[in-house]
């Protein structure tokens, strides 16, 4: 989309309009039955085009956060460009929805060295962008400074890798079918009770336009029963993991975004 390839592939376009079109109603439907808080990771040219359908997140009480503007590779740009990007994002946010976001996930899963300290510098509390751990930790920062805490996802609990097929462009690439979806939501299952086992942070990496169809969201009224089977699992926001990761470690929340 970055270089104008696909500003003009219709059928590329109405696939990512059901997400806001007709799946986010039925996921924020399902949130709302199993009484879940979610995080929206949302990149802004969605709020432009879907402004209605992403103040419906918040009216739902769920969380906003960055995802750039047009769906940008951070590695790709530079870091006067990436703020650029962080600022054109803040703007939409507050012009559009009224709010300003705490969070970050990087649309493409990395970042270049810089990153981390744009964000912080930014006003950004945590990022959820690195694939690497199980547990919040921090990013490093100048001392005195509140660190940008991480939340890490994973792979294995996108469901792009197990339920996307796009036939042009081809994505993901090499992909020539669905998985069974009694298999996913079993996959999905033992990965949230493997980490409930050992009192692990979890998270997950779902977009409404690949899980929220109706065979598929199945799987994840599945999914979410299975965790609500258990009383002693905390759901809630990615903002409130972060801050209540910062005032463990003994710091502030870090001052509100603006």
């Amino acid at each position: 989309m970055l270089d104008g390839s696909l500003r003009h592939n219709p059928r590329y376009f109405t696939e990512g309009a059901y997400g806001p079109f007709r799946a986010l109603p039925r996921l924020l439907d399902l949130l709302a039955r199993h009484e879940m808080p979610a995080t929206f990771f949302i990149p802004t040219w969605v709020v432009e085009q879907w402004t209605e359908s992403c103040a419906a997140i918040l009216r739902a009480g769920h969380e906003v956060a960055y995802h750039g503007h047009h769906h940008e590779f951070f590695r790709d740009l530079t870091p006067e460009r990436q703020l650029e990007v962080m600022q054109r994002s803040r703007e939409v946010f507050r012009s559009r929805l009224g709010v300003v976001p705490s969070g970050f996930r990087t649309p493409s899963g990395d970042w270049t060295a810089e990153t981390p300290a744009l964000l912080r510098e930014f006003g950004i509390r945590y990022s959820s962008s690195m694939r690497g751990e199980d547990r919040p930790y921090f990013h490093p920062a100048p001392k005195g400074a509140v660190p940008l805490v991480e939340l890490a996802g994973r792979w294995d609990m996108d469901d792009y890798t197990s339920l996307a097929y796009f036939e042009d462009p081809a994505f993901p690439t090499g992909h020539d079918r669905i998985s069974d979806y009694r298999a996913v939501l079993a996959n999905w299952c033992a990965e949230f009770e493997g980490y409930h086992a050992e009192g692990l942070f979890w998270t997950t990496i779902l977009h409404p336009k690949v899980s929220a169809k109706p065979a598929r969201l199945a799987i994840l009224d599945g999914l979410f029963s299975t965790i609500r089977k258990h009383d002693d699992v905390w759901l809630t926001t990615l903002d409130q993991i972060a801050r209540w990761s910062l005032q463990q470690a003994g710091y502030p929340a870090g001052q509100e975004p603006s």
